[in-house]
């Protein structure tokens, strides 16, 4: 039997993060992995320090080739099928192919995954739609864009935050309606709102060119942003009776420790109402990598 200190679901920036922190601490650490990772579908990732523009897969192979300098920590390329408490306090660990690992705590942090509304919007997201203009608004910058939000609150906070990099945008609701206050705040900056149901998104490999509403109606447009509405891709929280507020929220100590004694959360797993940036979940996984550390030399000292 495989036994560690830790294991780690997900090597996404969080858990990169809190494995080469714990490996340095000398902590035996079993990272796992199956190659889902949100931004896996988009060519670049922006505004990390030191590696602004760096392909997703690049920045997760500099990554796992950083922590191999460390012994104590190990990496499966593995779906985890199950994972439920042993013995007193630790944890059983199930893969896909029958192998099992125990440990004594669990960090969880394989984030969040996205749900459309449009049935087609993946055949450009990644590419020229995103969600994020923090991440990629600098490449839209005064270019014809358009914003996908079916709730009125997210077509405003997206439309004020969009404004700075662009001011030539359309806004698609796809069939909700917004208020007449919320339609004239937009117009006043010259905003367009259009409430009509999207039937299809045209372009070609990736990048769009023209939303087709049903009214056959089409809006011009290179790119844009969607609201997206988010999901947490595994039961394990909610499996240990983490927590959870009526916001999906996970409640953590603040520094990863759940209400569940010895499961830990890092990265955009804590809240399913909005996503996080690569550099803020390396920074919560250094953090609660650190939480881990102090708890187990407490219990073994």
């Amino acid at each position: 039997m495989n036994i560690f200190d830790c294991v780690i679901v997900g090597a996404g920036p969080a858990g990169l993060s809190a494995s080469l922190t714990l490996g340095r601490a000398r902590r035996k650490i079993a990272l796992f992995d199956d190659g889902t990772n949100r931004n896996r579908v988009t060519t670049q990732s922006n505004g990390f320090l030191t590696r602004d523009g760096i392909k997703p897969m690049e920045f997760k192979e500099i990554g796992l080739r950083e922590l191999s300098h460390y012994p104590s920590v190990h990496f499966f390329k593995k779906t985890i099928q199950n994972i439920s408490k042993y013995r007193s306090n630790q944890f059983i660990v199930k893969t896909d192919d029958g192998q099992s690992f125990i440990s004594d705590k669990l960090l969880l942090a394989s984030g969040i995954q996205e749900h459309f509304s449009v049935p087609n919007i993946r055949d450009f997201y990644g590419k020229s739609l995103f969600n994020c203009p923090y991440c990629d608004g600098w490449e839209l910058r005064d270019k014809q864009l358009i914003i996908i939000a079916d709730k009125e609150e997210h077509a405003l906070h997206m439309a004020k935050l969009l404004y700075n990099w662009s001011k030539e945008f359309v806004i698609l609701s796809n069939g909700n309606k917004f208020s007449k206050e919320g339609i004239h705040e937009l117009q006043k900056r010259n905003i367009k709102v259009k409430t009509e149901t999207i039937k299809n998104l045209i372009g070609d490999n990736g990048y769009i060119q023209q939303v087709e509403l049903t009214s056959g109606e089409k809006v011009n447009c290179v790119g844009g942003f969607v609201v997206p509405s988010f999901y947490r891709p595994n039961p394990f929280l909610e499996q240990f009776n983490c927590e959870i507020n009526e916001d999906g929220e996970v409640i953590t100590d603040g520094l990863g420790r759940t209400s569940c004694k010895n499961v830990y959360i890092a990265g955009e797993i804590k809240r399913i109402s909005s996503p996080s940036s690569l550099i803020n979940s390396a920074a919560d996984g250094y953090k609660v990598a650190i939480s881990i550390n102090h708890d187990l030399s407490e219990e073994r000292f």
